[in-house]
């Protein structure tokens, strides 16, 4: 008879709580720290759901991630911002935002899969941008969100728009396939429901190939939605928060080479999220006195997916 995911999480805490290498190396412990954000346990659940219940693989699991925190410097990921330039040309070929808040208080995130290209800048740039925005969202939205709405908000929603969506998109697949294992492995569990939105013809051919792929747990967070998918989304956040693809009168190919001032558009350099993103890394930058390090960041990309992960688990 197995055991319950709350027996998995204090068997799993004992064993942090114990583990040779927590105590050996203070670095694990620090990132560990950064990592949870004052809720330790919650994480640890994420890792449980994530090995299914199972706590010698959830261990190992994060144990691995809290090693490749440390081996890549993830914990001053958010110092090294990305020259000005550059980061305007990751806005345009790597689609993603964020536009506002679920009415339970859960970040929503936007992405662009169908008409993102990925095309314009040396792949780490797109990891960095990556991974810059999902420790923004963990150490800085996350934790005002859960301040802001009175008890613990550790996830988001995703909002997933297939507008222009080709078979060329599989030209990507290498690099898409290594964020995905990175997220996969070190930020699992970290999105409530997936929103597909746009859907055009091609998408049934290619979510037949990706559906195979999905652990059912997964699968259960996807909704397909129909059109643009106001109506569905308005029933779980407000139309402020609405991504621009989901109003009715931005449905449809719109233009994502955005121009200056555009701040509706999530997507863009200009909106506010992207905004205060790339300040707040200027600003940590200048108090760690380390602005003029602009290329000093790396991450070992994945070069095959290990056997208990899935590829394309997250978004």
């Amino acid at each position: 008879m197995g055991i319950t995911y709350e027996e998995a999480i204090k068997q799993l805490q004992s064993l942090v709580e114990n583990c040779q290498h927590l105590v050996l190396d203070e670095q694990l412990k620090n990132t560990f720290q950064n990592m949870h954000q004052g809720y330790p346990k919650e994480t640890l659940a994420r890792f449980i759901k994530a090995r299914d219940g199972n706590v010698v693989k959830a261990h190992k699991m994060l144990i691995d991630c809290l090693q490749w925190r440390v081996e890549n410097e993830i914990d001053n990921v958010l110092e090294k911002p990305i020259p000005l330039d550059l980061y305007r040309g990751l806005r345009d070929s790597q689609l993603v935002g964020m536009s506002g808040f679920s009415k339970e208080g859960l970040p929503c995130i936007a992405v662009g899969v169908g008409l993102s290209t990925l095309d314009e800048m040396f792949e780490k740039y797109y990891v960095q941008s990556h991974i810059q925005m999902n420790e923004y969202r963990d150490r800085v939205i996350l934790p005002n969100a859960t301040k802001n709405h009175g008890q613990y908000i550790g996830t988001c929603v995703k909002v997933l728009d297939m507008t222009g969506l080709k078979l060329s998109a599989l030209n990507q697949l290498k690099l898409l396939t290594a964020i995905s294992t990175i997220d996969d492995l070190n930020y699992p569990e970290k999105t409530d429901t997936y929103y597909i939105v746009n859907v055009p013809y091609v998408f049934s051919a290619c979510w037949k190939v990706v559906k195979s792929l999905l652990q059912e747990r997964t699968r259960r967070k996807v909704q397909v939605l129909k059109g643009c998918g106001m109506e569905e989304l308005l029933k779980v956040m407000d139309y402020a928060s609405l991504p621009h693809f989901c109003r009715k009168g931005d449905s449809g190919l719109y233009q994502h080479h955005h121009a200056a001032g555009n701040t509706d558009n999530c997507f863009s350099f200009d909106h506010v999220f992207h905004k205060q993103l790339y300040d707040y890394i200027k600003q940590q930058a200048i108090c760690m006195e380390s602005i003029t390090i602009k290329d000093s960041f790396h991450v070992d990309l994945p070069e095959s997916e290990p056997d208990d992960a899935k590829i394309a688990k997250t978004a």
